[in-house]
């Protein structure tokens, strides 16, 4: 089992550091326990921290006025990630995040860290440049959002999460669940399924499902782009 240190260590943004840099660094933070449906951070509080995924999983969604969440990112075991007050003192999280799992994160407060990564160029690039990865990330889903129809976005991500024809995939997800990771509602998420099923597409039980026809739910995932 890899121990705090040596999974600090691998991380890209940390990776240029000595032994001794990683064990100051380690000292500058705390390991922190989520359970499964506990809010590490909710969507408009001021956060200035950063935290590293020792285990777990953690989801970003983002809430409206009107109720209506979208799942905007899920982070596992070795990713970094941050509050933008971080960054920004006083700026609001513009997302909820949430422990899917029971969740240990190693967590450093700005005011630790920050003077750590003025003083290490490499590890300023290198936050820099996971930054601008995240941000082309966020691009990437407001282009989907934006321009893809809810059937293309949906079949996108039955697509993702079983890329093999034939092959049964537990129902582990609720239809309020994968209507947040798609942008829309429980109502037109079944709406769709069914229709998928009608054309042949998918088979749906209410423990699983199965892809039957990949190549024709990858061309209804292309709908809308170009």
């Amino acid at each position: 089992m890899q121990t705090t240190e040596a999974l600090i260590a691998r991380h890209p943004v940390f990776a240029s550091l000595e032994k001794e840099e990683i064990t100051r660094l380690v000292s500058m933070g705390r390991p922190r326990r989520y359970r499964q449906g506990e809010f590490v951070i909710r969507q408009g509080d001021a956060w200035p921290a950063i935290f590293l995924i020792l285990s777990g999983l953690v989801t970003a969604r983002k809430a409206s006025f009107k109720g209506r969440s979208l799942t905007v990112t899920s982070l596992g075991k070795g990713d970094l990630f941050w509050g933008l007050a971080f960054f920004l003192e006083g700026t609001p999280m513009p997302v909820s995040l949430e422990a899917s799992e029971d969740t240990q994160l190693y967590l450093w407060q700005r005011a630790d860290l920050f003077p750590f990564v003025l003083e290490h160029g490499q590890v300023s690039w290198e936050l820099s440049r996971l930054t601008v990865q995240r941000m082309a990330q966020a691009s990437e889903i407001i282009e989907t959002l934006a321009f893809q129809p809810v059937a293309g976005r949906l079949a996108r991500f039955l697509v993702d999460i079983s890329p093999e024809e034939n092959s049964p995939v537990a129902r582990s997800l609720t239809l309020d669940e994968i209507a947040a990771r798609v942008g829309s509602t429980r109502e037109v998420v079944c709406r769709f399924l069914q229709r998928f099923a009608n054309d042949g597409l998918i088979n749906i039980t209410r423990t699983e499902f199965v892809i039957n026809n990949l190549d024709g739910l990858k061309e209804v995932s292309r709908q809308g782009k170009g």
